[in-house]
């Protein structure tokens, strides 16, 4: 790897990726750093734990009718689900399946506590969004879990001016091979030859002098520019270091969009237990215990006799600091209430996420924290005007309407490159 390049991106995930790719395209010298032995970051389809590919982390061509991945989905020929929205699927609670009548009502009360959510961030209110959820029903467990699903965050620490900014079609659909694989097939299709170097962490930018120089575990490398596409808690961290410190403003942003727990389980059966259509959903909400938290699962995915637990919030969080075994007992005991204990012995496979652990993550997707909604600006400003000229950052937690989503990564990504090409065409002329 040569030691002086144009332009060096930090980080191979969704942003990183389409960066790289469009630099390489357009001719520029360029090389992706990752400090993970793989690429893809968030992005991460797993075909090797069970024969079968499952998304470890980001899973829906979410607003896909204007998702650039879900077109590009159709030019590789990479199928997907289209499917409608989640209202009114069937739900246990615990010790029988709701009815028809209680499923609508809790239809209504989780789409009663986004639109209250929304409608105070249309207002202008920078407020946490658990102020106004209004009173509690017998369906606000469930009411919050999917709200916490959506924002990594429970309704406390989740500005309801930023979910209000979410831009959101409605159209959720998953990819039958995995987003992630579609996120990697994007970035070779776009530049077979881009060449990206995992295992190598940068430790420091030095952006003092000319253009920048990275301290990383290959050596000093030096560029004229850096694309720095890494999770947000990755610097609030203090896991990449910049010399000198970034501009208050800016170090304040990375602090105030933290990442929220989002997490799955994954169960891989012997054979279909559950005798549903593939690629079903269910929601479990255990009426006799109102502390179990709720989580729900999609089953039979594509065919695969599966079942795939979400968890998200403190809940997720708690979890995966109590380990992969209680991992698995929690969202076990959900599946054999709903399907009858004999499930169990079908187990063939189990394997969890720990997103939340990960140095090199450190969470699901960024959110703003009350009543720093407005920082977000800040990430985003930087894709057009680079700190310094030379310090750009892209990423889902950059994008100011399709945050917390991989296009909206993705889309940050493709902005950086068209700034960095400007300024390095500019720097030529």
């Amino acid at each position: 790897m040569a030691a002086q390049h144009e332009v060096i991106v930090i980080g191979a995930g969704a942003a990183g990726l389409a960066a790289g790719a469009r630099l390489t395209r357009a001719g520029v010298d360029v090389v992706v750093l990752e400090a993970a032995g793989r690429r893809g970051g968030r992005a991460f389809t797993d075909t090797a734990t069970f024969g079968v590919a499952w998304d470890r982390g980001c899973h829906w061509l979410h607003s896909a009718s204007v998702n650039p991945l879900r077109a590009a989905a159709d030019e590789l020929g990479l199928a997907y689900l289209a499917r409608g929205n989640r209202k009114a699927r069937a739900t246990h609670l615990g010790d029988r399946w709701a009815d028809e009548a209680e499923c609508e009502a809790i239809w209504r009360a989780i789409q009663e506590g986004y639109a209250a959510i929304h409608k105070a961030g249309e207002e202008g209110r920078d407020i946490a969004a658990s102020e106004v959820l209004g009173t509690p029903t017998p369906w606000t467990r469930l009411a919050r879990h999917w709200l916490t699903l959506l924002s990594a965050a429970e309704p406390e620490r989740l500005s309801t001016l930023d979910y209000a900014a979410y831009a959101d079609t409605g159209e959720n659909y998953p990819v039958e091979k995995g987003y992630g694989a579609l996120v990697q097939a994007v970035a070779a299709r776009a530049a077979p030859e881009l060449a990206v170097v995992t295992g190598c962490p940068v430790s420091t930018i030095d952006w003092s002098g000319q253009g920048v120089s990275l301290a990383t575990a290959r050596g000093t490398l030096r560029a004229r520019l850096a694309i720095v596409a890494v999770p947000t808690p990755v610097i609030a961290r203090g896991g990449l270091a910049f010399a000198p410190l970034l501009p208050p403003d800016l170090a304040e942003a990375f602090e105030a969009l933290p990442l929220g727990a989002a997490e799955k389980v994954a169960f891989l059966f012997d054979r279909d237990v559950f005798g549903v259509e593939p690629t079903s959903y269910i929601d479990t909400l255990d009426r006799r215990d109102p502390a179990r938290k709720p989580v729900n699962f999609v089953l039979n995915p594509f065919g695969a006799p599966m079942a795939i637990g979400q968890l998200g919030g403190d809940n997720a969080a708690r979890l995966v600091q109590a380990g992969p075994a209680a991992m698995r007992d929690f969202a076990l005991a959900a599946l054999k209430d709903a399907f009858g204990a004999d499930i169990e012995r079908h187990i063939a496979g189990v394997a969890t996420t720990g997103w939340v652990a990960d140095p090199l993550i450190g969470g699901g997707y960024s959110c703003a924290l009350p009543g720093l909604a407005h920082v977000r600006a800040r990430l985003t400003r930087t894709l057009t005007e680079p700190v310094g000229e030379r310090i750009l950052f892209a990423g889902e937690a950059a994008s100011p309407h399709a945050y917390s989503t991989a296009h909206g990564a993705h889309q940050t990504g493709l902005a950086a490159a068209d700034t960095a090409l400007a300024l390095l065409r500019g720097r030529a002329a």
